[in-house]
C-alpha cells in the first residue's frame, strides 16, 4: 500500500511553466482527495540543514530530565512538553493513556502590534541555553519552512482552480507550530500500556502540516479510506505533507484530514529513538474559514469559523490534565 500516499516532484512548479505547475497542482488535489497525504521531493531544501537540526534537537533530549524541567510548559506553551503532557487521541473523544513523546515547541513570534493578539499568538519563542547552536540552525530552518509553506498553500489554491495568490491574504501574519518531537527507545519508557502510542490516532487540527521524519519500526501509520491502517512510506529526501480539518472544512471536504498515528515503540528495536521535525502552518488568527460552495467544494454543511479560536480548542483538547 506504499503508492496509496504519492511522492509528487515540485520541480515542475518552481520551473514556473504552466503546464509543469498544473501538472504538479492535478497531483496534488488527487493525493488529498484520496489519502490525504503525500510526499515531496525537489523542495530545494538542503538535507544538511535538516541534519543539523535533528542532531541539536537530540542533544536537547539527552539532556538529564531536571535540565529539561526549566522549560517546561503545557500543550500549546513554547518550550519543553514533558512525558505524559499531551494525549492526541482525546481531540478526537478517545480517551488513551498519555503520548510516548517529549517536544520542544516553538511558534510564530513576529509581533502583531495588538498585544492582546501576540501574548497569545506571537510570543517570543524560548531557547535552551544547553544547546546554544540550536537557536540559529533553527531559525534558518523555519524561514525555510515558511517559504515551502506559502509555496504549499499555492499549489493548492491551483489545485483547487482559483488563481495561485487566492490564499496569500490570510497568509501576511499566519500563525504557525513547529514541534521537536523525541520519541524514546523502549529501554526508557518501558513497555507500552493498552491503547499507547508515540502519538495516539488523531487528525491534524489546521491548515497544512510538513514533516521531516526518521524511519522506524514505531513510525507513522495512515489511516486509509478503506479503514486499514497502513504504513506511511519513506524517503529520506521528501517531506510528508498532509491537511488537516481546518483546510478539510475549507474546502467543504473534497480533500481529507486524514487519521494518523504514530507506532508505540517495537520490543524489536528495543533501542529505536527518533526524532520529527513538524511544520504546522496555519491562517492568520482572526481568519473566517468558510466552505468553498461547489464545484469547487463538496459540502457546505459546517459552520463558519474563526481559525485562532478553533485552533486553541483543538488544542486545549489534546492536553493532559494532572
Amino acid at each position: 500500500m506504499t503508492d496509496y500516499i504519492p511522492s509528487i516532484d515540485l520541480r515542475p512548479w518552481f520551473a514556473g511553466t504552466a503546464d509543469g505547475r498544473r501538472h504538479v497542482a492535478e497531483q496534488v488535489d488527487h493525493a488529498l482527495r484520496t489519502a490525504g497525504f503525500l510526499l515531496v521531493t525537489g523542495h530545494g531544501i538542503e538535507s544538511t540543514l535538516r541534519a543539523e537540526v535533528r542532531s541539536l534537537a537530540r542533544l536537547f533530549f539527552l539532556l538529564p530530565d531536571e535540565v529539561k524541567a526549566r522549560y517546561a510548559v503545557s500543550v500549546g506553551g513554547r518550550g519543553w512538553i514533558p512525558p505524559g503532557a499531551e494525549a492526541n487521541g482525546y481531540a478526537e473523544g478517545t480517551v488513551t493513556p498519555a503520548d510516548l513523546k517529549e517536544s520542544f515547541s516553538f511558534a510564530s513570534d513576529d509581533p502583531t502590534g495588538d498585544s492582546e493578539t501576540d501574548e497569545v499568538w506571537f510570543r517570543p519563542n524560548v531557547w535552551p541555553a544547553e544547546v546554544p547552536a540550536l537557536r540559529s540552525a533553527l531559525t534558518e530552518y523555519l524561514g525555510r519552512m515558511r517559504m515551502l509553506s506559502d509555496e504549499l498553500m499555492s499549489i493548492c489554491a491551483v489545485a483547487l482552480g482559483l488563481p495561485a495568490d487566492h490564499f496569500a491574504a490570510y497568509l501576511r501574519h499566519p500563525t504557525f507550530g513547529f514541534n521537536l518531537n523525541w520519541y524514546p527507545p523502549l529501554r526508557r519508557v518501558g513497555p507500552p500500556e493498552p491503547g499507547q502510542y508515540r502519538i495516539g490516532p488523531h487528525t491534524d487540527f489546521g491548515t497544512v502540516t510538513v514533516l521531516d521524519r526518521e524511519p522506524g519500526l514505531g513510525g507513522l501509520q495512515v489511516f486509509t479510506a478503506e479503514g486499514r491502517w497502513v504504513d506511511a512510506p519513506f524517503d529520506p529526501d521528501a517531506f510528508t505533507i498532509n491537511i488537516g480539518d481546518l483546510m478539510a472544512r475549507w474546502t467543504g471536504d473534497r480533500w481529507r484530514s486524514t487519521r494518523h498515528r504514530v507506532l508505540p515503540p517495537s520490543p524489536d528495536a528495543p533501542d529505536e529513538e527518533l526524532i520529527s521535525l513538524v511544520m504546522f502552518f496555519e491562517a492568520e488568527v482572526d481568519t473566517v474559514v468558510e466552505s468553498f460552495a461547489p464545484p469547487i467544494g463538496k459540502d457546505r454543511g459546517y459552520e463558519p469559523v474563526v481559525a485562532g479560536a478553533y485552533l486553541r480548542s483543538r488544542s486545549d483538547a489534546a492536553t493532559v490534565t494532572p
